[in-house]
């Protein structure tokens, strides 16, 4: 199926849709002030080593040091490859020592980077391996004779001279002996580039830093079945351009710079699109609904048959919303950008051909998906259980912050259990201070309850610390939010 790329740009922020038969299937937001740093490349200090958790912390010059596992040192890599015994991180790294690193996840949450001593370049048709002189081909390519005559290709093209290794990517299949050379010779003089600058630069620095948002469409999301590449910026389609026509000249036709009177998201209601990826509840067509909710640990997905009656019987109904979900579920996953650990919770089904069938209609919708994933099928509790390669913030974290009211808890305590913490708070005062007076500041809803269905306890409660109780509305308050004032 073909797909379009809408690019929405701004001073401030950078939007790429993909669009395909009028729906929207992957978002993608660079903010100025927020670009991510997943593969740039920095000089940085080791901190701290922790031999019992066998990793580091390296300082790379941002807000958090970085966490650097002994599983993504390039030395521990190397003996696992050859079968060797597995060298403790505390004697390959020390405090203090200047590190090459590259950043594989962005920092999430509370956490800092990840990073590896694993450096790759990525290009077009190839990723470089500095470090390790290998020819390796994307498992995507499956024909053993394209393959072959890839591998060949390549390592005919190049230099004698040259270090390290190379892996063909999916976008290499049919490649040329020129896009090849082209792609070669970026990438290595890109390392050679780094290399100088490691050289001359002070510890932490930046070596390298990937690319923009725009360009990294034209590198990794443009496919074969890529059809119009819209850029609503003359400025962002002319460097998009400048750089296709110097390592991808096939797809410069397809970029078109967007003029029309309405906004460009507009078009296939993006924006709309967004908020609904922004709710935890999802609309089926048939009727039934999805509930996404995000946590630390995981992300859960609820599948119910909502207003959904189906035709012939309930299992046929259970089916059927199940099959629908499956679909929505895999196109969710990459709207909202989600990785990490997924549980799936499917309608129970009590055949096990459909139970079958619906595992193997998510597994067929995943195939689209960029990212590396892995299921694990079903587990003893019926449960589909998933994992999903997390480099980025999902669109969520991206767009949103923690509520301030309920402080990300999703729900807030009642009126009338704050009236009752009132009351007993004005119970503990009494017994440290002697007031003339007790005044209540508290919000609209809270002071109502207090005055009609709690007023008998008020009453009580005067009574009791023999002093005046007097109550006011405060009107920025949040129904949590209290004072107790002694006058």
């Amino acid at each position: 199926m073909i797909e379009d790329i809408l690019i929405n740009v701004t001073p401030f922020e950078t939007r790429v849709a993909i669009v395909e038969q009028g729906a929207v299937q992957e978002l993608h937001v660079e903010r100025s002030i927020q670009r991510g740093h997943v593969g740039n490349i920095y000089l940085g200090r080791v901190n701290r080593v922790l031999p019992g958790m066998q990793s580091a912390f390296v300082d790379i010059g941002l807000e958090r040091a970085a966490f650097l596992h002994i599983a993504d040192l390039r030395e521990n890599r190397q003996e696992r490859t050859q079968g060797q015994a597995i060298t403790p991180i505390e004697k390959i790294l020390f405090e203090g020592q200047t590190l090459m690193v590259q950043v594989i996840k962005d920092p999430l949450g509370t956490k800092g980077a990840r990073l590896s001593s694993q450096i790759s370049l990525a290009g077009r048709m190839l990723v470089h391996l500095p470090h390790d002189p290998h020819i390796g081909i994307s498992q995507k390519i499956e024909s053993q004779e394209e393959r072959k005559r890839l591998k060949q290709q390549l390592t005919a093209l190049l230099p004698e001279d040259s270090h390290g290794g190379f892996i063909l990517r999916t976008q290499a299949e049919g490649a040329t002996d020129e896009e090849l050379a082209s792609d070669a010779g970026y990438l290595l003089k890109l390392w050679q580039g780094i290399q100088l600058a490691a050289r001359q630069q002070g510890v932490p620095s930046l070596l390298h830093q990937d690319l923009t948002l725009a360009e990294r469409v034209l590198r990794d999301i443009v496919t074969p079945n890529t059809g119009k590449i819209l850029v609503d910026s003359r400025s962002t389609k002319a460097a998009m351009t400048e750089w296709a026509q110097i390592y991808t000249p096939a797809l410069t036709e397809r970029i078109q710079h967007y003029s029309g009177e309405r906004p460009l998201f507009d078009t296939a209601n993006v924006d709309e699109e967004i908020a609904r990826a922004l709710s935890r509840r999802v609309d089926l067509k048939s009727g039934g609904y999805l509930i996404v909710d995000q946590t630390e640990a995981l992300t859960t997905v609820d599948v119910n048959t909502g207003s959904f009656i189906g035709g012939r019987n309930f299992d046929d109904t259970v089916f059927k919303t199940n099959l629908e979900a499956a679909r929505a579920i895999a196109r969710q996953l990459r709207l909202r950008n989600l990785g990490g650990i997924i549980i799936i919770d499917f309608i129970d089904m009590d055949d096990p051909a459909h139970r079958d069938m619906v595992l193997q209609e998510l597994q067929k919708s995943l195939l689209r998906d960029r990212t590396r994933m892995t299921i694990n099928g079903y587990t003893q509790l019926g449960l589909v259980e998933m994992t999903r390669k997390r480099t980025r913030d999902s669109l969520a974290h991206q767009l949103c912050e923690p509520c301030p009211v309920c402080e990300a808890r999703g729900t807030v305590r009642t009126a009338r259990t704050i009236c009752y913490e009132i009351l007993r708070e004005i119970l503990r005062e009494a017994r440290q201070f002697d007031p003339k007076e007790f005044r209540i500041v508290a919000s609209q809803s809270v002071i109502d309850l207090l005055l009609e269905e709690e007023s008998q306890h008020m009453a009580m409660l005067g009574d009791f610390v023999t002093k005046p109780i007097s109550m006011e509305v405060e009107p920025v308050y949040p129904q949590e939010k209290y004072d107790i004032i002694l006058l």
